[in-house]
């Protein structure tokens, strides 16, 4: 039988044995049992990093079948077997050929075998071994993080847990004390301590402010063999803040506060700003602002800015500096979270005061009211007043106002308004039919600054009055049956009025005069009902009727007015439906058909105009132009707008002062002008005979009497022709100092004083001529 040889220390022997027998035992267990067995394996071991030159011995196999003859060989297979491990196949010894790390591979398998040399048949049965590697403390510790990152709230107890750090041996932790580690502090003492079993540091020191110091750097150090010495070492950084709490209240840095405002500033405005200070972070921090005394409380308010943690002092009212210039307020600050924990520190609130001065502008004019609503009535005299609007100076100063009108919302001037007293009058008379409303605006300016200015409307209403009548509401088609009953409603009328009395409309309607066709009936609710008087009406005796209507207000002053009624007589069924109201369609033959009227009627219209176009011809070829003249006379003629005396007014017009002035007639003299004095002027006339003219003239008018078709005698005929020159030359007056006219001046004595100076200038011309 095969024993294996083990040559190990004595020191390994003893500490392995007890774990090979048990192991063995429980082998046994399993094992089942053989007629004859020649291996009986234990376990090598092998100390791993040698440092040793030659190979490392690790033991010897030997089988009782091995005489010692030399004709056994060992053959040795599995893991490393050839390259990591070598057996002498004569003497069984095992080597390693290279020193072994435990933390890369802890055990090796390997099989075993004896052969007979000459006929290579198994002396024994194959069987197999294991090789473990003993580990030594060749690794130090390591811990998970290089660095810790852990926070803890300031103010701890002592003993609070902050963080755990842990570190790993990769030695064998079943095999002595090389991973048995104990874990100890090398920095941040006295503040912190760690457990040494389990890495669990802790706070150490009471009261810690972070106020005071917010960062700690603790170094922590695990070290196997328990701590022993000669142990190795590891060690890891451990950055440690302190978190906030509400352990300080806000405090102001000074007692009182100074402020400066305009009194022109805008309500809702800021007018500056305050802060408390509080040496906690974030919501322990958060402050908020309160007046709670002053008497600025109505007037001014307090806001937080989140942002800054700010006290916004804003404008609640309108300031005035010429009522109030100095306010005081007392405004306190306070945390908006409170710890429980820190109550007994005092309390968390801070009180300053605030002094705000209030500085003088220079304002415009102040209206006594927002807007003003006048009334006036439409009737109302041009020149009356209405009303009266009322400004003055707020400032200190008391300037003078100014008013005026906007006339930008007065485009037609309706109203004007005293500069001085503000009160609004009438320019033009109102008719509220028109306008019931007119909307101006009233400017009050300071006369000392025209730039400080203020504007405020008016609303002007006009009152009715009753100056409009009443009429009919709309226009009515209004018929009657031939076949009608007396007393039979024909139609039923309404009326409107543009008036608006305050207790509403109230018509009533009446005919001017009796009338023996109809009759009209007041239904009392502003309407009346037409009536016949009558039975049976004819188209052919009376085809219209003309009914005139009263219609009367009750208001007062009582309007009424006359409105005309059209009604027709026309054909009816036996029900009262209107089938005809012509009336040629009596007149007309009654077997004569609709087309042939219509055939009649275009053959007369034919005729009229055959007739029109024969009498325009004929006119055309009498009247034809003595002379073509580029110059028509006709665009020189005046026109006084004259019609004369009619047919037998033969001296209207004389147109013989235009051939000759000296053939005047003076005895001649329009019937239709008295003349109150006479100025005879003598002109030298170059023409003592116009034959021509008269001739033409003469033979023209002969024409025109004669003619059917030439127009009334009140029209004016055109002669178109002047003659060799105008007789009576040029009537300007331009050229009056060049002729030889013996103006008699005699007469502007006898106008009067009034014309004493020009009887002067021109009696005393002439006498100066004269002489």
């Amino acid at each position: 039988m095969f024993f294996p040889l083990i040559i190990l220390s004595f020191n390994h022997f003893c500490r392995d044995l007890e774990r090979t027998i048990e192991r063995r035992m429980m082998s046994y267990e399993k094992i089942l049992y053989r007629s004859k067995r020649s291996w009986m394996w234990n376990h090598f071991f092998l100390l791993e990093e040698y440092t040793g030159t030659d190979h490392q011995y690790v033991g010897k196999l030997h089988s009782d079948q091995d005489r010692g003859d030399g004709s056994v060989k060992y053959v040795l297979s599995g893991d490393g077997a050839g390259s990591l491990f070598l057996i002498d196949e004569n003497s069984g010894d095992i080597h390693a050929t290279k020193k072994l790390d435990r933390e890369e591979k802890t055990f090796y398998t390997l099989r075993a075998q004896a052969v007979n040399k000459l006929t290579g048949k198994p002396v024994e049965p194959e069987s197999e071994f294991i090789i473990k590697i003993h580990d030594i403390n060749d690794n130090e510790p390591k811990f998970t993080k290089d660095t810790y990152v852990a926070s803890v709230p300031e103010m701890s107890d002592v003993g609070t847990f902050v963080v755990q750090v842990t570190a790993k041996d990769a030695d064998d932790a079943t095999y002595g004390n090389s991973a048995k580690l104990v874990y100890s502090i090398l920095q941040g003492q006295p503040y912190f301590s760690v457990e040494p079993e389990t890495g669990i540091i802790r706070t150490a020191l009471p009261n810690m402010n972070r106020e005071n110091k917010e960062k700690y750097q603790v170094v922590i150090q695990a070290k196997d063999m328990a701590g022993q010495m000669g142990g190795l070492s590891g060690t890891t950084t451990v950055n440690i803040t302190l978190t906030d709490v509400n352990d300080n209240p806000p405090r102001f840095p000074q007692s009182t506060y100074q402020l400066w405002t305009s009194e022109s500033g805008e309500t809702g405005s800021s007018i500056g700003r305050i802060k408390a200070t509080d040496a906690d972070l974030g919501e322990n921090a958060e402050i908020q602002y309160n007046i709670i005394d002053g008497d600025g409380r109505d007037m001014f308010s307090i806001v937080t800015d989140k942002a800054t943690q700010e006290g916004i002092v804003t404008l609640k009212k309108q300031l005035d500096f010429e009522n109030k210039r100095i306010y005081t307020l007392k405004v306190e600050a306070a945390n908006t979270r409170v710890d429980s924990r820190f109550l007994n520190f005092g309390p968390f609130k801070d009180t300053a005061n605030v002094k705000i001065t209030v500085q003088d502008v220079d304002e415009p004019p102040v209206f006594s009211r927002p807007s003003y609503v006048m009334d006036v009535h439409e009737d109302m005299n041009v020149g009356s007043i209405i009303g009266a609007v009322t400004a003055w100076d707020p400032d200190a100063a008391n300037n003078q106002v100014r008013y005026s009108i906007d006339r930008h919302t007065d485009l037609d001037r309706n109203f004007n308004i005293d500069s001085g007293n503000g009160s609004i009058s009438m320019l033009k008379s109102l008719d509220r039919e028109a306008s019931s409303w007119h909307n101006i605006t009233v400017i009050a300016t300071e006369i000392n600054n025209p730039k400080q200015m203020s504007r405020v409307p008016v609303f002007i209403k006009v009152l009715d009055v009753n100056d409009n009548a009443p009429e009919f509401a709309m226009f009515y088609e209004t018929f009657v049956c031939e076949n009608v009953k007396a007393g039979q409603l024909i139609q039923t009328i309404s009326a409107v009025d543009t008036d608006e009395p305050l207790i509403g409309h109230k018509f009533f309607f009446s005919l001017n005069s009796e009338n023996p066709n109809f009759t009209i009936s007041d239904n009392e609710d502003n309407t009346a009902s037409i009536l016949t008087r009558k039975s049976g009406f004819s188209r052919r005796e009376m085809a219209t009727y003309f009914l005139p209507v009263v219609i009367s207000d009750s208001d007062y002053p009582i309007q009424s007015s006359t409105s005309t009624l059209t009604i027709q007589v026309c054909a009816c069924d036996s029900r009262g439906n209107m089938q005809s109201c012509n009336v040629e369609a009596l007149i007309l033959p009654a077997g004569l058909s609709t087309g042939a009227l219509i055939a009649i009627l275009l053959c007369i219209i034919i005729l009229l105009i055959i007739v029109v176009l024969f009498a325009a011809l004929r006119k055309q070829k009498k009247k034809e132009p003595l002379i073509i003249s580029k110059e028509d006379v006709r665009d020189n003629i005046v026109s006084y707008n004259d019609e004369g005396g009619g047919e037998e007014d033969t001296q209207a017009f004389d147109i013989g002062t235009l051939r000759n002035p000296e053939v005047m007639d003076t005895n001649k003299l329009r019937r239709d002008i008295i003349p109150e004095m006479l100025f005879p002027c003598r002109r030298a006339s170059p023409i003592k005979n116009n034959a021509d003219v008269r001739d033409f003239i003469n033979h023209r008018l002969h024409e025109n009497d004669n003619d059917p078709t030439a127009p009334p005698y009140d029209s004016l005929a055109t002669y178109a022709y002047e003659g060799n020159g105008s007789i009576a030359e040029s009537l300007s007056s331009l050229e009056s100092a060049a002729t030889d006219c013996d103006q008699d001046y005699d007469y502007l004595s006898n106008w009067g004083p009034q014309f004493k100076k020009l009887a002067d200038m021109y009696i005393g011309k002439d006498t100066d001529k004269d002489s």
